[in-house]
């Protein structure tokens, strides 16, 4: 009886603690997102959890070790600072483009591999960084598409561009404004603003003067909810708003308040519609159940990124992020969101795009 003890502790024992790190903010405006994105990794490892995983010969348990970046640089970079501290296995984020980029460098400088689930501006992967990778279409295929699609499909003419001077918002918009001057718009007007405000009645009444059939808005949903409401009490009422994943939520339908502006929205994600992917529903129904009303947009990708640094655990045969890092370049995983493999850069191969509107109370596929 007492060896019988002995050889059960010594089980116990074997087992191997993986902690992954996620960063997003799930403080301030922006804490929607951060909490849909630790959702889908949290459920990930939830699930992982229960497959009786082993690695190395070792049973493993995964632990998420969730931090808040507040969409703030500096607060990322400090998270980042810490999960390298920590001594995680490897790290899903950050959220934002403007905290991702700097963070990186922290994870680059501490040999762990990070895969953004969101962070979409083109600067990520090219920093030269081995540990880097993005699971979803960059800045470049969202501002082009939006654009190819005001111009190809709605046949527009005259747009105007508002950004928030995040890395974020003003490279997406500075990419729909250059792919609308080569196909032929006139971009009219061209106006900044931060991603704190909430008033744009000085900015969209100069817009107004110069006659756009659609404005370009590169920011997220805390700002977009506000400016639709201001351009219906201005009149805009048949100006198309265009704008990237930053205000492609579910959100945005409660933060422009009824705006009937609202079915003028036509945003962009670097995806597939999560209703069109074959075990998309299904995902989205447990998601649901486990964290009601809660999911917005990259909870899918949280998810996804997560199972991506374990399949290369499983791959390498080690939880150590020097020995299976390498192995995410090989990467080859049927996720949620797409049949994930990566591009020697660490960009996503073949991403797909997919256009939103809001149409009944919801929002809806395009294409």
């Amino acid at each position: 009886m007492l060896l019988a003890g002995l050889s059960t502790v010594s089980t116990v024992q074997a087992q191997t603690v993986v902690r992954i790190g996620h960063v997003g903010p799930v403080s301030g405006p922006q804490a929607h997102y951060g909490r849909d994105n630790e959702n889908g990794a949290r459920m990930a490892v939830e699930e992982l959890n229960t497959q009786g995983v082993t690695i190395g010969g070792q049973k493993v348990r995964f632990e998420l070790v969730a931090e808040d970046d507040a969409a703030d640089p500096k607060q990322g970079t400090a998270a980042a600072q810490k999960l390298c501290d920590a001594k995680v296995n490897g790290v899903v984020g950050h959220l934002n483009s403007g905290t991702t980029i700097p963070a990186a460098r922290v994870y680059n400088q501490c040999g762990l591999p990070m895969i953004s689930p969101s962070a979409t501006n083109p600067q990520l992967t090219q920093l030269g960084y081995d540990n880097v990778y993005r699971l979803l279409a960059n800045d470049n295929a969202l501002g082009a598409g939006l654009a190819q699609y005001a111009f190809s499909t709605l046949k527009l003419k005259r747009v105007a561009i508002i950004d928030d001077r995040t890395a974020y918002g003003k490279g997406v918009a500075e990419v729909f404004a250059k792919t609308a001057r080569e196909l032929g718009m006139q971009v009219v007007s061209q106006q900044y603003t931060n991603d704190k405000a909430v008033d744009f009645s000085s900015i969209l009444t100069r817009i107004k003067s110069a006659k756009p059939d659609g404005i370009f808005f590169g920011g997220m949903d805390p700002q977009a909810g506000p400016m639709l409401r201001q351009m219906q009490q201005l009149g805009l009422n048949k100006v198309y708003l265009f704008g990237g994943d930053g205000i492609c939520t579910d959100k945005l339908m409660e933060l422009s308040s009824g705006a009937r502006t609202l079915a003028n929205v036509v945003c962009a994600v670097g995806g597939a519609s999560l209703d069109k992917l074959p075990s998309g529903k299904a995902w989205r129904g447990r998601y649901d159940a486990r964290f009601p009303k809660q999911f917005q947009v990259y909870s899918p990708y949280t998810y996804d990124a997560t199972m991506v640094l374990v399949d290369a655990m499983k791959r390498a045969n080690s939880t150590d992020p020097k020995v299976y890092g390498p192995k995410l370049r090989d990467t080859q995983y049927q996720g949620v969101t797409a049949k994930v493999s990566f591009e020697p850069n660490g960009e996503l191969r073949n991403p797909a795009l997919t256009l939103y509107a809001y149409k009944g109370g919801k929002k809806v596929p395009l294409n």
